[in-house]
């Protein structure tokens, strides 16, 4: 991946980032804040050898490097349940030796004779003490050890160079340190994870992912509205709102669409239920007759009907009952109020939509539609759970799969493709459904002008254009 492409993982998963990095930081604030704070204190012992050396600079030589070989050594007694079971008794400690071989630790600075004993506290004065006690202890343990059998004299001389000082200030925990380890750690973090579900996230959500699913062109992008659930139709809307807008240009770009053809059918479906394809439907068709052409809106969803409840309007007449002749077509149309839009709800749910639809009923119905009006828009179901839609498509000029950003997968919008081409039924195009309007610029200017298809992804076989609105 290149840099570019980290960054563009960024910008879509800065939420994700950022609230891994916060949740980190918090931990170690957390901690920080409500852990004991530890004080510590160091005392330094200088290890010199007895050893006859004479005063000559050979002698001084074999001294220390006999010092150096053994001062190692003596770092590890620190850690001798022994020793500090005589720091206990001498300071009259309630803790244990375990415990209080766990509070001290022993270095020893490389190419040196010095051992450096550092004791951690809750309290100032007790880690100096500790210190101090552990000093000469490992000094008299030192003498002890190094003095032969018979002797008085050890080998080696270990004398306190530097008493343990009284520590002002704690060693731990260090807010600034914390703080700052966590905020690089978080961000680390949160880089890995969007980078990660970015991987392994194949929904789609941009032009690219669609262009690399589909040859059909992404003939729009509809913003995500939060106002929606209550105010479905854009009709609600006010005439420069980002959702009335981007329909707009929909239905630009779907004029563009087989330009010769002096009658559209068109097909919107979706690869699933739940992405928004009759609330596309329906606006796209309001839209339509707003401009002028003679619209009909057809609800062929005869499994769950929601285009007539929508658009409020009589849903007991229509499509099965003009199919089963109870009504005549003319008679089962009804006008959406103040936009001239024609409308066959779905009637009464049939149980056989896929044999009603298929019918020669329903061919001879799309015969009469189309002596009507210019436009037709058909709300059918999903294309993957059921054929219906497959079926409506292969006998209109084409589908418009509506996708929902982020929810739709690649594989679900290229299955929905395989399911027209069994059919002999064109895609002409994608709708992409519930954008987020910090991406909206990512289709186009302003108000979400959409994406036109480029010269060689034609819609329908036709070239179509940018909407100049």
């Amino acid at each position: 991946m290149e840099l570019r492409d980290y960054l563009r993982i960024l910008r879509r998963r800065w939420m994700l980032v950022l609230t891994s990095t916060l949740v980190v930081v918090a931990a170690a604030a957390a901690y920080t804040f409500t852990v004991t704070p530890m004080y510590q204190s160091t005392a330094k012992l200088f290890i010199s050898s007895s050893a006859d050396g004479g005063d000559t600079v050979s002698g001084a030589f074999a001294g220390a490097q006999f010092s150096m070989q053994r001062v190692t050594s003596y770092a590890d007694f620190v850690k001798d349940a022994d020793l500090a079971a005589v720091v206990v008794d001498e300071l009259d400690l309630s803790t244990s030796p375990g415990a209080l071989r766990d509070q001290v630790t022993a270095t020893v600075s490389p190419e040196t004779v010095i051992i450096a004993l550092q004791a951690q506290d809750e309290s100032p004065s007790q880690a100096q003490a500790i210190a101090q006690g552990y000093a000469s202890a490992l000094a008299d343990q030192i003498r002890a050890v190094e003095t032969p059998v018979g002797e008085t004299e050890p080998l080696v001389r270990p004398s306190v160079t530097s008493d343990a000082t009284l520590p002002t200030a704690p060693v731990s925990p260090q807010p600034v340190r914390n703080l700052a380890l966590a905020l690089v750690l978080g961000l680390l973090l949160g880089v890995g994870l969007a980078v990660a579900r970015e991987l392994l996230d194949t929904t789609v959500k941009s032009v690219d992912d669609i262009r690399e699913t589909t040859d059909a062109p992404l003939l729009g992008a509809i913003n995500f509205d939060s106002q929606i659930r209550t105010e479905p139709l854009v009709t609600s809307l006010s005439s420069h709102a980002p959702r009335a807008e981007a329909f707009r240009v929909l239905r630009t770009n779907l004029q563009f669409v087989d330009v010769d053809a002096t009658t559209k059918v068109f097909v919107v479906t979706s690869a699933l239920p739940g992405e928004g394809k009759t609330t596309t439907s329906v606006n796209l068709a309001i839209t339509l007759a707003q401009a002028g052409q003679k619209t009909l809106l057809i609800e062929c969803d005869l499994r769950r009907p929601k285009a007539a409840f929508a658009l409020d309007v009589d849903n007991s007449v229509g499509v099965t009952t003009v199919l089963l002749g109870k009504v005549s077509f003319d008679d089962a149309l009804q006008e959406h109020p103040g936009t001239g839009l024609a409308v066959l709800a779905s009637g009464a749910v049939p149980p056989n939509p896929a044999e009603l639809l298929q019918s020669r009923a329903m061919a001879e119905l799309l015969n009469h539609a189309k002596d009507r009006f210019d436009t037709i828009i058909i709300d059918a179901p999903p294309l993957l759970p059921v054929t219906d839609a497959a079926l409506l498509a292969s006998q209109a000029d084409g589908a418009i799969v509506v996708a929902a950003h982020g929810r739709t997968t690649r594989e679900q919008l290229a299955q929905a493709g395989e399911r027209l081409e069994q059919v002999g039924a064109q895609q002409v195009g994608v709708v992409l459904n519930m954008t987020p309007a910090r991406q909206r610029s990512g289709y186009g200017y302003g108000y979400g002008y959409g994406y036109a298809p480029t010269p060689d992804k034609p819609a329908g076989g036709k070239r179509a254009k940018q909407d100049p609105a």
